[in-house]
């Protein structure tokens, strides 16, 4: 990976966490306001929506983390090692995570009359596309896992030629 390419890719991780951070520092709590004054028989939403959200960016935080790590992993050439692994299953973990608090709001918002049912489908829908990228990421890391083991046997293959040489 060029380091242009990698300046520009914590560039805008840099930009995704600034955010992230905002939403939660300034963005939630003026929301918190603003959902004072919703009518009573949605009031039990708010507190489980403010949490979801809170939550949610967390696992987004978390995952732009584990992505630095192993962008610094490829700068360094140690992309292909078992230690990558740790960062990829933390992401795989997170995401999986939002799936949960994706279908959890869905869950909240289900009860009553106050939202409709096609926006709690479509809620639910955007749980069940999260869940998506959580495989994604899993077929990704069964990936990185076979070039692993192709970078040990190519290391092996090189060190059995250098003692013949």
């Amino acid at each position: 990976m060029g380091r242009l390419t990698v300046l520009a890719l914590r560039a805008v991780l840099v930009l995704l966490l600034t955010g992230s951070v905002f939403v939660q520092a300034v963005m939630v709590p003026l929301l918190a306001i603003d959902l004072r004054g919703m009518d009573a028989d949605i009031e039990y939403v708010r507190a489980p929506l403010l949490a979801i959200i809170v939550l949610g960016v967390v696992t987004v935080e978390v995952v732009l983390v584990c992505v630095w790590r192993l962008v610094t992993m490829v700068r360094r050439g140690t992309v292909f090692s078992h230690a990558a692994f740790r960062y990829v299953h933390v992401v795989i973990g997170a995401v999986v995570a939002a799936a949960c608090l994706v279908f959890a709001l869905a869950a909240f918002l289900a009860p009553g009359e106050a939202v409709a049912p096609g926006v709690v489908l479509l809620v639910g829908g955007a749980g069940l596309a999260v869940l998506g990228v959580a495989l994604v990421v899993l077929v990704l890391r069964m990936l990185l896992a076979q070039a692993v083991e192709r970078d040990v046997a190519a290391a092996q293959m090189e060190a059995e030629l250098d003692e013949v040489i």
